[in-house]
């Protein structure tokens, strides 16, 4: 994996992770539509996640580039946070930058004072899992047909958990 994120590098420039806000949102829904996701987001929904003082962002950026290729969302409630989504381009995927765009965000939410931070994922998702897992997250438990698939049917979702004080 290192060689890959090497080569992206020289290609590029190394990845750097930032805030985004509303004038991401275009780019934000863009990168969610690539994610596989059975409902969508549109930009304006962006725009109003992207502007609520709950919800915190962090995107991920190669080189010299303004527009993320890659983003996580979570929402703050108390001392908790739930990540609402998280996407790599498809083009960038399996590179680490879901890595760094997480530990990012993890360390982001930890300097908020966030004690845990939780998220769904589904169960045959397993690089995704593999990350989880890799940065701490333990599976707590289990939801029974949560997410829509094409054919009609219905898929499980792990809840996975990290505490982060």
């Amino acid at each position: 994996m290192s060689w890959l994120r090497s080569l992206l590098e020289r290609k590029s420039g190394p990845a750097r992770t930032g805030p985004l806000d509303v004038r991401h949102a275009r780019q934000v829904a863009a990168l969610h539509h690539q994610g596989g996701f059975a409902r969508l987001w549109e930009p304006g929904e962006c725009a109003a996640l992207l502007a609520d003082r709950a919800v915190v962002t962090e995107g991920v950026f190669i080189g010299a580039d303004r527009e993320p290729c890659g983003f996580v969302m979570s929402r703050l409630a108390a001392d908790e946070a739930e990540v609402l989504s998280i996407v790599v381009a498809g083009g960038r995927r399996r590179s680490g930058l879901g890595q760094t765009l997480l530990r990012a965000h993890i360390a982001q939410l930890a300097a908020r004072g966030t004690a845990r931070l939780f998220l769904e994922v589904e169960e045959g998702n397993a690089p995704a899992i593999a990350l989880y897992r890799r940065l701490g997250f333990e599976t707590v438990g289990r939801r029974e047909g949560y997410y829509p698939k094409p054919d009609g049917g219905r898929a499980a979702a792990l809840v996975m958990r990290r505490d982060l004080g």
